[in-house]
C-alpha cells in the first residue's frame, strides 16, 4: 500500500490527524484557524496542538511535579528533534489520570504524528514553534504549581502569568505572520509589542470570565493589589463578591483588558487588507472578547461563567459583522467602539508591552 505524503515528506494522514483532533481539544480554535491561508492554518494548528500537549502535562493531577518537569523537558527535546517522539508518548500516556479528557489523551498518544508535521516545516517556522514551547514550559509551571485562592500579588505578576500562557503565543503567531507576509517586516517591533498586549487582553478576558470555574480548581488569577488597596481577601470571595471593593477592582481589570484589546485592534489594522484570513482570525477573537467583557460589566455579581458566556447567536453575528467590515480599518474601528461602549478604560503602563520584562520577572522570583 502506498502512503501519500506532502511535498515536505510528511504523511498526509498526519495532517488529517491534526485537523481531526483540533475540534476535540478546542472548539474556539477549530472555528478560527481554518479561516487562515491553508499553509498558515497547518502551521498554526500544529502550534496549538504542541501547546496543548504541554498544557495537558501540566494540568494532569495524576502527575507529580517532578514527573511534569521531566516530561516537559523531554517534550522540548522532542520538538527540537533531539529525542524521538514515540518513546515519549509511550511512557507518558499510561501515566495520565482518568481526569484527562479523551481527546487530550488521544493527542498525547499521537504526539509522533503531530511532531512529524512540526519537523516538516521550514527551519524558521520550527524555530518560532520551538521557542514558544520552551518559554511556555519554563514559565507556566511556576504559576500553575503555586496557584491558590489567595490570588496573585499585583498587575505585574498577572501580566507575567498572561505572558507565559498567551503573550508568548502572540509572539509566535506574529513570527509566523511575518514569514507568510514579508511586507509586515517593517512593522516587526511594533507588532511584537502589540502581540504581547493582544495575548494579555484575551487571557485576562478568560480569567475574568472563569473566576468561579477556576476557584473550583483551587486557583485564583486575580491580582490582590487592585482590590481595596490590596487588603481584600480573595480567599473569601464567595462572601464578598458583591462588595464595593470587589466591584471596583473588577471594573479596573475590565478597563485593563479593554485597553489591551484596543492594542489588539491596532495590531490587526497593521495587517494588509488582502490578508483577509489573518484579519478574520484576529478580529473574531477580539470581537468575542469585547462582548464577553461587556457581559461581565453588565453583570458584575455573576457566579458562573455560563452567565457571561457569549451565545452562539452572538458568535454568528460577530462573524457576519466582521466579514462585512473586514476590508476597512475605519469600519472595524467603528464596530469596536460600538461593541466596547460603556466599558471602563485604563491607560496601560509601557512595561505591559515588554515581553522580556514580563519573562524576566519570573527569573527574579
Amino acid at each position: 500500500m502506498t502512503i501519500e505524503t506532502s511535498p515536505t515528506g510528511v504523511k498526509s494522514s498526519d495532517f488529517e490527524y491534526q485537523a481531526k483532533i483540533l475540534p476535540g481539544v478546542s472548539r474556539t480554535f477549530a472555528l478560527t484557524i481554518p479561516v487562515l491561508p491553508p499553509r498558515l492554518a497547518e502551521v498554526v494548528t500544529n502550534a496549538y496542538l504542541l501547546c496543548r500537549i504541554a498544557d495537558t502535562i501540566e494540568d494532569d493531577v495524576g502527575l507529580d511535579n517532578e514527573q511534569k518537569s521531566h516530561f516537559h523537558e523531554r517534550f522540548i527535546r522532542v520538538v527540537e528533534g533531539l529525542e524521538p517522539a514515540e518513546p515519549f508518548a509511550a511512557e507518558l500516556a499510561p501515566l495520565l489520570s482518568n481526569r484527562v479528557l479523551p481527546a487530550e489523551r488521544d493527542l498525547i498518544e499521537n504526539t509522533p504524528a503531530v511532531i512529524r508535521v512540526t519537523h516538516g516545516f521550514s527551519q524558521q517556522e520550527r524555530d518560532a514553534l520551538t521557542r514558544c514551547v520552551r518559554v511556555m514550559c519554563a514559565g507556566m509551571p511556576e504559576f500553575a504549581r503555586n496557584r491558590s485562592l489567595k490570588g496573585l500579588d499585583d498587575l505585574e505578576e498577572m501580566a507575567s502569568y498572561c505572558y507565559y500562557v498567551a503573550g508568548v503565543v502572540g509572539e509566535m503567531l506574529t513570527e509566523l505572520f511575518l514569514l507568510h507576509c514579508p511586507e509586515l517586516e517593517r512593522h516587526r517591533e511594533r507588532m511584537m509589542q502589540l502581540a504581547v498586549s493582544f495575548g494579555q487582553g484575551l487571557q485576562m478576558t478568560n480569567i475574568l470570565k472563569d473566576i468561579w470555574d477556576d476557584r473550583s480548581a483551587q486557583a485564583c488569577w486575580l491580582p490582590r493589589s487592585v482590590f481595596g488597596s490590596g487588603n481584600f481577601n480573595l480567599e473569601r470571595l464567595e462572601d464578598a463578591h458583591l462588595s464595593p471593593s470587589f466591584k471596583e477592582g473588577l471594573y479596573h481589570l475590565l478597563g485593563v483588558a479593554h485597553a489591551h484589546l484596543r492594542n489588539a485592534l491596532e495590531y490587526t489594522c497593521l495587517i494588509p487588507k488582502r490578508e483577509t484570513g489573518i484579519r478574520r482570525f484576529c478580529l473574531w477573537a477580539i470581537g468575542l472578547a469585547v462582548l464577553t467583557l461587556r457581559k461581565i460589566h453588565r453583570n458584575p455579581g455573576f457566579r458562573s461563567g455560563a452567565e457571561v458566556k457569549v451565545s452562539r447567536r452572538t458568535v454568528k453575528a460577530t462573524v457576519f459583522t466582521t466579514n462585512l467590515t473586514l476590508m476597512s480599518n475605519r469600519a472595524i474601528r467603528l464596530i469596536f467602539e460600538r461593541a466596547a461602549e460603556g466599558l471602563p478604560l485604563v491607560n496601560l503602563e509601557p512595561w505591559l508591552l515588554d515581553g522580556r520584562r514580563l519573562a524576566g520577572r519570573l527569573n527574579a522570583r
